[in-house]
């Protein structure tokens, strides 16, 4: 069963001071079946993800073998019609992998209710920085250490950011901090919100979800 649930936030600016702005988010939660949802859209992204390029030869594909190793009878050894079986070295590979595309389908649907289900589950999580983009201007990590440090956020956690546009200087900030991760709003995924223990977000980038996913 389908229920509606409301989220209020107050954005920070970067000294960590709560400003008096509210951000409403509307999600649509699954009560029962949420968590087997979200499980099924992470098996997607993951299945999605595999370059199922993996391949072997089989004893037609290995090259040689086609003359007989010996005469069938009267050697004392075993019988053998080609040095490139299964049984010997250098031989084809038996139900060896082969180049394959696994895809789990999920409906668009289903996979935003899942995306609007785990964004309610980690709603304690969530902060909004107003202006990140504007104020990181330079690509100096350590600007982005100190703004993370005056809104509390602990760079010991996972902690994914989602930004309505990724900026160079931005990217350039946060590429040396090993436990952050940049996303647009656009390729958010259930994936990347199940990592994270923190999950910083800008206006800019809440107004694209209310779009793109609650819409």
């Amino acid at each position: 069963m389908t229920v509606q649930k409301f989220i209020t936030y107050n954005s920070l600016d970067i000294n960590g001071k709560v400003l008096n702005d509210e951000h409403k988010l509307e999600l649509n939660v699954l009560e029962e079946s949420g968590n087997y949802l979200i499980h099924r859209d992470i098996l997607r992204h993951q299945s999605s993800q595999k370059q199922g390029t993996r391949s072997t030869k089989t004893r037609s594909e290995v090259r040689g073998g086609g003359r007989k190793p010996w005469q069938q009878k009267g050697t004392g050894r075993a019988r053998a019609g080609s040095n490139r079986s299964p049984l010997w070295k250098g031989g084809g590979v038996i139900f060896g992998p082969k180049p394959k595309k696994v895809m789990l389908k999920l409906n668009k649907k289903e996979r935003k209710l899942a995306l609007q289900t785990l964004l309610y589950n980690k709603r304690n999580n969530i902060s909004i920085i107003d202006n990140l983009e504007a104020n990181i201007e330079l690509p100096k990590t350590k600007t982005f250490c100190n703004l993370c440090k005056n809104c509390g956020i602990n760079l010991d956690q996972k902690i994914l950011l989602v930004v309505s546009k990724k900026t160079d200087s931005l990217k350039l900030s946060t590429r040396n901090v090993k436990n952050v991760e940049l996303i647009s709003a656009l390729n958010l995924n259930t994936l990347s919100l199940l990592k994270a223990k923190q999950i910083l977000m800008t206006p800019l980038a809440v107004n694209e979800i209310k779009e793109i996913y609650c819409g």
